[in-house]
């Protein structure tokens, strides 16, 4: 009786305790966006992570569910009924009606679960089927925060071609104008003015690709923060500087801890729920234990009318012990089937640890890869340039033909773009990197 008024007193303060909710964002709309903005606003609004909230809560009342079981049962039976013929007992060889025409009964019956593998598998296992719920939302909120991060770094990055494509065609618009005029006044001839014509042609083209994908770019980010349709694009807002430091923020000399992927946490939880099922099995070898108490109030009339003049009640109270003794072999079974599940999740461990290590190496190495391009790429843009500011000098001059400033304008072109896209390359892959190595959390 001392335990059941232990989990007793246990679940009653469960029950008390009020569950739970994540803040709730009072901003539907945002004025400017920072990366950091928009991670906290998608881990306030994305729908993948409402539901998270909902299972935890679902989980919450499943568990007080289960541990209610630990309170007293209290229930009422009642009937009324009418003998349309009494019915018949022998006694001494002669039969005789027995029994009034109509009776009534109302019981209250109460029961106290005292020992029950059911209710000590919930006990048990309460903090580790919230922890497990809670776990799955952690999960689910770093999936959110690279799949923000990586969107809001590739809308950046189309940003930065459709300024560089731009700038390209202010230059393009102005050397066909020095290619028109010197057509013109007959310096050269038109191979000059067409090929500039041409360049323009793909730049322009080039932009309006851009600009397209920018749109559909655009829509993905507002899906991953569950932004509104309504509201229009998000107004993000960067700093190229910035976001060259972050390039090489990554610290290459760190390896992969298990304990801190998320993955492997709940793995822990898994192995722990999977030891509480086993014990589980063991204990359907022993008794369940219940007290119970029982008042009946029972009426009993001839007469419909007069039924409930006269009440004869009567009450008992007990306790039950129900023991299997043999059930063909089935808890052996159980038993069995849980030790070999229990050895299963300890192979799924040994799966785990070789896939965190094979997705660091990959992540680091192509970390490594994409800084070491970016730290190429860069330098090609400064040469790049000097190039071309070189050549239309030259080319001004008379010394370099226009052919030789058209390359160089295109080779600062594509130095540009692919500066831009190493950029973006490098800070996806830092951020593959920080899930690998567990360091990328939802604290924002």
């Amino acid at each position: 009786m001392k335990r059941a008024f232990y989990f007793l007193a246990a679940a009653c303060g469960i029950m008390l305790s009020p569950p739970l909710y994540a803040q709730q964002p009072a901003d539907s709309v945002l004025t400017s966006a920072t990366l950091q903005d928009c991670i906290r606003y998608a881990l306030g609004h994305q729908p993948v992570l409402k539901q998270s909230q909902i299972d935890e809560a679902i989980t919450d009342r499943t568990v007080k569910s289960k541990l209610a079981d630990w309170y007293p049962q209290i229930n009422l039976d009642y009937n009324i009924q009418h003998y349309m013929e009494l019915p018949t007992s022998i006694f001494g060889g002669n039969p005789t009606k027995v029994g009034v025409a109509n009776t009534s009964n109302a019981g209250f019956g109460l029961n106290q679960n005292i020992f029950t593998r059911d209710l000590l598998l919930a006990s048990n296992t309460a903090k580790a089927v919230r922890k497990q719920s809670k776990q799955n939302t952690v999960r689910n909120q770093i999936d959110v925060v690279a799949d923000v991060s990586k969107a809001y770094y590739d809308i950046l990055l189309t940003s930065q071609q459709i300024q560089v494509l731009d700038e390209d065609i202010i230059r393009l618009e102005r050397s066909l104008k020095d290619a028109r005029n010197q057509y013109e006044s007959g310096t050269v001839d038109k191979i000059d003015f067409k090929r500039a014509t041409i360049s323009l042609n793909n730049a322009r083209a080039q932009q309006k690709s851009a600009r397209e994908l920018l749109i559909a770019k655009q829509v993905y980010l507002k899906q991953l923060m569950g932004y509104p349709e309504s509201a229009g694009n998000v107004p993000l807002v960067y700093d190229t500087a910035q976001m060259v430091q972050l390039v090489t923020g990554a610290d290459t000399s760190l390896t992969a801890n298990y304990q801190n992927r998320i993955e492997y946490q709940q793995l822990q939880t898994q192995q722990s729920l999977q030891k509480a099922n086993l014990q589980y099995n063991k204990w359907s070898f022993l008794p369940s234990v219940s007290a119970f108490v029982n008042y009946n109030f029972v009426w009993q009339n001839q007469t419909f009318s007069k039924l409930y003049n006269t009440d004869y009640p009567n009450s008992l109270l007990g306790l039950k012990l129900s023991l299997p003794i043999f059930q063909g072999g089935k808890r052996i079974h159980n038993i069995k089937m849980a030790e070999l599940q229990l050895q299963r999740v300890d192979w799924d461990f040994a799966t785990l640890k070789n896939q965190i290590n094979t997705q660091y190496a990959q992540a680091m190495a192509a970390y490594k890869s994409n800084l070491n391009d970016f730290n190429t790429l860069k330098d090609n843009v400064a040469m790049a340039q000097d190039v071309y500011n070189m050549l239309q000098l030259q080319y001004k001059e008379g010394i370099k033909t226009y052919l030789d400033v058209l390359i160089s304008e295109t080779d600062l072109r594509t130095a540009q773009l692919s500066y831009y896209n190493a950029m973006y390359q490098v800070l996806s892959s830092k951020i593959d990197l920080q899930k690998a190595l567990g360091t990328l959390t939802a604290n924002y």
